[in-house]
Parts: structure tokens; C-alpha cells; sequence
């Protein structure tokens, strides 16, 4: 027999497309906590798009490709008059979410934001559920979209535990993607071969590199990316459904997989055998693998839109404002003392080209709430940086320290912390108090205190778009939690269509 020809046998779904079709499809979620924080993640993440509709940059995207298209029982996007096909609805719900970098995150060994896959859930949900009441059948309940969002928190959650994509310079909207294919081939009533075949595709488009979202070439693409990934999500979805057949070693397949291509650079933390590095890792001795755990330990950012692993640096800078604020001109130097993932990701000097660039600036992030006691979604704006020089006066005296502690306890599964101290140091020997911040506000350890300040969030990011009786209305439904799961899904949107 030859050596020179493949052995053409085609192989089994690769194990871990079957697994996470087996979870979309069997897995019932008895968590009460789960369901309970998905309300409030909802609430967060369509008010997180309501605020992103006031920035021009933002709601240029939005619309139909073909200007004046109408769709029939198309999906809309809160906060607009679009009626759009799922894809295209899906593409801007997914991009208004995410423009602020302001709704929820995951920070494992991949980052990422769950909440960006409400683009396509909401999307497909609301389309089916308009066209079978057209058709005299029963619509899809909001409860519905709550599961959804539990399972795909949870895939790309569980997915980025412990596999580090940013390592390999792959960018983390790869798990968007392959979350949102899996949610929306099941919403739109795939079986478990259908459901194998779309996520195989999702894995074989392979995945965007990070370079829009780190120094020198910060850009506004990171702002939509994430719509373009969950928006890929339902399309994929669509193909499946019309008969597409998948690709059962999408993963695995020697020299043309997505693990040899893309995922096989070594991993120095890991010190893995080269044999090792090519295939996904997951926490050992858990069962079942998914869950709901991502969505239970899911953070919120409530008090700033700001990348989050600077969300402490933030909040430790506002406590100190009060203290430097009549002393700007005697500061000698500034240490933030943070964690390896924050130094990669956002520790940068140098000019700051756009706003998507200083709000993943750590040093910028620092800076403006120690000048100005708040950082708002304003402040990342040309406009307000070149009025304030003293920001990048600031930026320049600041030193940036690792802190193997907080780099440990980033990682601990127990912990999931995410801290940052920060000192002032001035020119006459004295120095504030190091203040530190271990755990922001919308972490699991501080539920009890935050979940107030997200409600009142959402109440502002309603009142920047819609009337205040429809803001009520919206924000009594949202708060009952039997009552917004037996909505249809169709009447909820409604009520956000302006």
C-alpha cells in the first residue's frame, strides 16, 4: 500500500463538538442562582445597548445592509425602528452591547464577555417568535432566552477556563462565535447531528487575531467584533439548518484542524510536550463538564465602562481622589500594583489614538478618576482628552508593579479575583495610603452590595432612550422573575421599540 495517500475514513464528531451539543440539548438547569442572575444580565446587557445608541460612531453601523430593506417579521434592535433579517439584527444587537465595554465579563485564562451572545439569541428568538404568532402557533417565552443565555455563557465560559486563545494571538469573539452556533442552531430546532455539524463550521471559520485590540493598533473594531461573531453564529446556524453537512474532525484533523493550524504554539505557563498543546484543556474531575457555574460567577461592570481588569484601579482611584485632588501639581510619581493578565492586556504608554484605545489603556483608565473622581463613557472621547493635558501628565508619572499574589488568585477558581492597588507618591516625601481593591463591585463576592447599583444603572441606560412610563414598565416586568419568563418574547421587544 502507498504512503503517499490519505487515509480517507471519515472520522466521529470530535469529542468535544459532541459535548457541547449534548449540553445544549439534554442539560436542565436547576440553579436558582443561575436563573436569577440571568434576569439581571439581561437587564445589564440591553441597557448596556440603550447608552451605546447615544455615541454616532456606534449607530453608524446599525441598519439594513440595503438601505429602506423591510423584512417580515424581521428582528429588532432595542432602542431603534429596525426590523432586520436575524443575521444583520444579530450583528448590531451584538455590536451596541459591546461598543461601551460596559456589560458583563469572564476573566479565566481567556477573557471574554458572555453577555455579547444576547446579539443572536435575541435576534433568532424574536424572529421566530413573531413569524408563529403569524402563524397561529405559540411564541417563544423570554424563559427561553434566559436558558439560552445560561448555556452560552457557559460553553464559552468553560471553554476559557483554562485555554489561554489570547496566548496563540487568537482573539476571544472565536468563543462568541461558537457559543452563539450552538445556541441558535437549538433555538431554531436542530437535532444533535445538526447541532454537530454548525459547531463544527464555528470552529473551522477559525478566529480573528487580537491585533485590533492591542498597542500600537487599538481600534474601534473591538467594539464590533463581537457582533460580527455572534452574527456569524446565526448564520451558521441558518446554513445547518438548510442541510449543510459538517466537518467531524474540525478540531482534531492532523495538519488542517483548528488545533494544529491555529491552536498549537506553546504555551509557557503550561510547559506542555508538544503533543500535549494540541487539544483543549478542562478542569479535571468535574462532572458534568458544563454547567451553570460561568453565569453564577459571571462579573458585572456596574460602576465604570471600563476593560476589566482595571475595573479596581478604578474604583481604588476614586477613594483616593478625594486626597490628591487639590494636590495634582506635587505628585512626583503614581505605582499601580497589579496582575500579569492586566500588564499584558492594558498597560501601555505612549499617544492614545482613539477612545477604543484609552479605554483599554490601564494607566488612562487610573488617571481620569483620580483627576476627576468618576470615569464615564465621555471621557474616553477626543474632545474630552485633548482638554485635559493633565491626564497624560499623569499617565507619564505612573509606575506599573506585578504582584504575584494577585497574578495567583486571578487564576484560583476559588477566588476569581481581580486586583489593583494604587499609591500617590508626591514631591515633599509623603505619600497617600496604598488603597486596594481585590474583588470590584460586580463580583460573585459582592452580589449583596451590587446587584442594587446594576438595577439603578439599568434604570439610567433605559432613560437615555425610551419614555419614562415605558422605563417603569420595563423595569417592574425585568424585576419579576415568573412573570418575565412566561412573556413572549415578541411582546418584550415591543416594549424597547422606539
Amino acid at each position: 500500500m502507498s504512503t503517499n495517500v490519505d487515509l480517507n475514513v471519515r472520522p466521529d464528531y470530535d469529542q468535544v463538538i459532541q459535548d457541547i451539543a449534548d449540553y445544549v440539548l439534554d442539560y436542565q438547569i436547576d440553579s436558582e442562582e443561575a436563573w436569577n442572575t440571568a434576569r439581571n444580565c439581561l437587564m445589564d446587557t440591553l441597557g448596556c445597548g440603550l447608552l451605546a445608541l447615544r455615541f454616532p460612531e456606534c449607530t453608524k453601523h446599525l441598519g439594513p445592509v440595503v438601505e429602506g430593506t423591510w423584512v417580515p417579521n424581521g428582528a429588532r434592535v432595542p432602542g431603534t425602528q429596525f426590523r432586520l433579517d436575524p443575521v444583520k439584527a444579530a450583528w448590531d444587537i451584538g455590536c451596541i452591547v459591546r461598543w461601551l465595554d460596559y456589560n458583563d465579563t469572564w476573566l479565566a485564562a481567556e477573557w471574554g464577555h458572555p453577555s455579547d451572545n444576547l446579539g443572536a439569541i435575541l435576534a433568532v428568538c424574536d424572529f421566530l417568535s413573531q413569524k408563529r404568532v403569524s402563524q397561529g402557533k405559540e411564541p417563544l417565552r423570554m424563559g427561553d432566552v434566559l436558558e439560552a443565555m445560561i448555556k452560552a455563557h457557559e460553553i464559552q465560559g468553560v471553554l476559557a477556563l483554562e485555554n489561554s486563545f489570547n496566548r496563540v494571538g487568537l482573539d476571544h469573539v472565536l468563543l462568541v462565535r461558537v457559543a452563539s452556533t450552538a445556541v441558535a442552531t437549538r433555538l431554531k430546532g436542530g437535532n444533535r447531528e445538526q447541532l454537530m455539524a454548525a459547531l463544527s463550521q464555528a470552529w473551522v471559520d477559525g478566529s480573528a487575531l487580537r491585533t485590533y485590540r492591542h498597542a500600537p493598533n487599538a481600534g474601534s473594531r473591538k467594539s464590533w467584533a463581537a457582533g460580527d461573531a455572534t452574527s456569524r453564529g446565526v448564520r451558521l446556524a441558518d446554513i445547518t439548518m438548510r442541510g449543510e453537512m459538517g466537518i467531524p474532525g474540525a478540531l482534531t484533523a492532523k495538519q488542517w484542524g483548528f488545533f494544529d493550524v491555529s491552536f498549537s504554539k506553546t504555551n509557557a505557563d503550561q510547559q506542555l510536550k508538544p503533543e500535549e498543546e494540541r487539544q483543549f484543556r478542562f478542569p479535571q474531575g468535574v462532572t458534568p463538564q458544563y454547567g451553570s457555574y460561568v453565569m453564577e460567577n459571571v462579573l458585572f461592570k456596574i460602576s465604570f465602562p471600563a476593560e476589566f481588569h482595571s475595573q479596581t484601579a478604578c474604583e481604588a482611584a476614586v477613594r483616593l481622589h478625594p486626597q490628591i485632588k487639590n494636590r495634582i501639581e506635587e505628585i512626583d510619581r503614581i505605582v499601580i500594583t497589579t496582575h500579569e493578565s492586566a500588564i499584558r492586556i492594558i498597560s501601555k504608554e505612549g499617544p492614545l489614538a482613539n477612545a477604543a484605545d484609552r479605554d483599554h489603556c490601564l494607566q488612562y483608565m487610573t488617571a481620569v478618576p483620580l483627576l476627576f473622581g468618576d470615569l464615564v463613557a465621555e471621557y474616553y472621547e477626543d474632545s474630552f482628552h485633548a482638554s485635559h493635558s493633565e491626564i497624560d501628565v499623569l499617565r507619564g508619572k505612573m509606575e506599573i508593579v506585578e504582584d504575584r499574589r494577585y497574578s495567583k488568585e486571578y487564576l484560583d477558581p476559588d477566588k476569581r479575583s481581580i486586583a489593583n492597588a494604587v499609591q500617590v507618591f508626591f514631591s515633599d516625601g509623603t505619600a497617600t495610603e496604598k488603597v486596594e481593591v481585590e474583588y470590584p463591585i460586580g463580583h460573585r463576592r459582592r452580589r449583596k452590595e451590587g446587584i442594587p447599583l446594576l438595577e439603578e444603572k439599568f434604570k439610567r441606560n433605559l432613560a437615555t432612550r425610551l419614555p419614562a412610563t415605558r422605563c417603569r414598565e420595563i423595569f417592574a416586568l425585568c424585576k419579576d422573575q415568573s412573570r418575565l419568563e412566561e412573556t413572549p418574547v415578541n411582546e418584550f421587544v415591543d416594549l424597547f421599540v422606539i
